[in-house]
């Protein structure tokens, strides 16, 4: 039966819908490890010396991910997802062996840094060459869905094996998703790219996409918002442990739960409303979270946090994932990706050790507020700089007959 001239196109194809499982299985593995904090903590670290080895996988991601977009561009997505895959099911047994705060788990991060970035970056990639310009948003943000179901269960399920198992159980779990992801991985459908293909690409599209000043702005807030998650993806566990105010999971699972309703069942709000009228609401979103979460002293205000981050980064994510496709060239979407993915681990980079250094001085409510503060200001910084690029837009378009 062939499809109707007028209707959309297919959005759930066979290779959409396995790259989305791709992602949960990868997802639920990496977010096993949202409770890491606390082992690092019962080891002797400090909330600085915590964001610190945070730090060291962000650093590894961040030196991975130009030659991973250019190995995408001209090999294809598929490989880099075995690859990061596989290196993921190699790097998480690894943390059995970590005994104490040293090398040897900066070592393991370092792995686990580069697994990550090869494995998220590439899958990411793929799901949106699987989406239909038409249905661009919608799929994007459905296919951001499979990540943030992780990031609830990660932190609710983590809870429960902690309690059951330790963290010999969490590491068993993280394990068994890395390998169940591999396998699914090893599905994956993908065309091949001839010789002449390859040689056709221009180098330098990372560079390309680092310095396109249509992406600029998108660079700048995709900066700053990741340097304000590093408050909760960093610090949440140790909140919760050292205030005994609410728990990793209720956040996580207001945070994830309400992000992907609003990806699954309401992801054409963008594209009617305006994408950029939603984008903004949703940075204030995120800052209003923050701010509920610096006096918060019950269950209730930590999950109202949750449901407010999670609702802004419902929308937000998506929004910016779709402008970047939009406004690289298809040939360097690869790199492009990439570039866009550096910007979030520089975001934990920074953020991770200098949050730390906050709440080390000055506490948690210190930290909340001025990270709050810090997003209202970005967010109105984004905003001028997306007019001006428009105006010069504008004046630079020869206007229609």
């Amino acid at each position: 039966m062939t499809r109707s001239p007028s209707a959309p196109p297919r959005l759930l194809t066979a290779p959409f819908v396995l790259a989305c499982s791709v992602n949960l299985l990868f997802g639920l593995s990496f977010f096993m490890f949202v409770h890491l904090p606390r082992l690092l903590a019962d080891l002797g670290a400090n909330e600085v010396v915590i964001g610190a080895i945070v730090a060291a996988t962000a650093v590894a991601s961040l030196l991975a991910r130009p030659r991973i977009g250019t190995a995408m561009d001209r090999r294809g997505r598929r490989p880099a997802v075995i690859i990061g895959c596989l290196l993921s099911a190699v790097a998480a047994p690894l943390y059995f062996t970590v005994t104490s705060v040293g090398a040897w788990l900066v070592a393991v991060r370092i792995l686990h840094g580069i697994a990550s970035a090869l494995t998220y970056v590439s899958i990411t990639t793929y799901g949106a060459d699987h989406v239909p310009e038409e249905r661009r948003t919608q799929g994007l943000a459905l296919f951001g869905a499979s990540s943030l179901l992780p990031m609830a269960l990660g932190g609710w399920l983590g809870d429960m094996i902690l309690a059951a198992g330790g963290f010999d159980g969490l590491f068993l779990a993280a394990t068994c998703f890395a390998v169940a992801g591999l396998i699914l991985a090893l599905r994956l459908p993908e065309e091949r790219r001839t010789p002449e293909a390859r040689a056709a690409l221009p180098k330098g599209g990372f560079r390309r996409a680092i310095t396109r000043r249509s992406l600029l702005p998108v660079w700048f807030i995709t900066l700053t918002q990741s340097i304000v998650f590093t408050g909760y993806f960093t610090f949440m566990r140790t909140f919760v442990d050292d205030t005994g105010v609410g728990s990793v999971g209720v956040f996580y699972a207001a945070f994830a739960g309400i992000a992907v309703v609003l990806r699954v069942f309401f992801g054409w709000v963008p594209d009617r409303l305006g994408r950029s009228r939603v984008l903004y609401a949703s940075l204030v979103s995120i800052a209003t979270g923050y701010l509920i979460l610096a006096p918060a002293s019950s269950t209730a205000a930590v999950a109202l946090a949750g449901v407010l981050c999670g609702a802004g980064l419902g929308y937000s994510f998506p929004i910016l994932f779709a402008t970047v496709v939009e406004r690289a060239p298809t040939h360097e979407r690869g790199s492009a990706m990439a570039a866009f993915t550096v910007f979030g681990d520089t975001g934990a980079l920074i953020g991770s050790p200098l949050l730390g250094w906050v709440i080390l001085h000055f506490g948690y409510p210190a930290m909340f507020i001025s990270t709050a503060a810090f997003m209202l200001l970005a967010t109105a910084a984004y905003g001028w700089w997306e007019t001006q690029r428009r105006r010069l837009v504008a004046e630079v378009t020869p206007a229609g007959p």
